[in-house]
């Protein structure tokens, strides 16, 4: 049996199956949990899409009704392979999308995008910087 037909096969193979982020749905959930200020197991993450190159484009919903649109980027498998699993996976970036019912839990301005809310009700540089108080 001739290995020639079957090596560009097995080579692209190997290089799409490099191409899918390697993040776990846990890692997921931590990073998410970190990027919208809630517990993991308060929110659910719905609508998960891969693109090439690692990104990750997903939606969240909390139990009280806000929903926000996420992203970040997971290692590769064939980044992990050719770094010997030192590629790190990004943190989430997460949007408060318009129309989520807002709940009580504590969420920070950047969080929920509304302007002069703060954790602790006092407005420092930063938030003045950005016209949020």
């Amino acid at each position: 049996m001739p290995i020639r037909p079957i090596a560009p096969l097995a080579a692209a193979l190997v290089f799409l199956a490099g191409c899918a982020a390697t993040i776990s749905q846990d890692g997921l959930e931590q990073r998410t949990a970190q990027a919208i200020g809630r517990s993991v197991g308060q929110f659910a993450v719905t609508d998960r899409s891969e693109e090439t190159g690692g990104r990750i484009n997903y939606t969240v919903n909390t139990r009280d009704g806000a929903a926000y649109r996420c992203y970040l980027y997971g290692a590769t498998g064939l980044q992990n392979a050719v770094t010997f699993g030192q590629t790190p996976h990004s943190d989430a970036i997460c949007t408060a999308m318009a129309g989520g019912q807002r709940g009580s839990g504590p969420e920070a301005p950047a969080a929920t995008g509304q302007p002069g809310r703060s954790t602790g009700g006092a407005c420092n540089a930063l938030l003045r910087a950005a016209g949020r108080c």
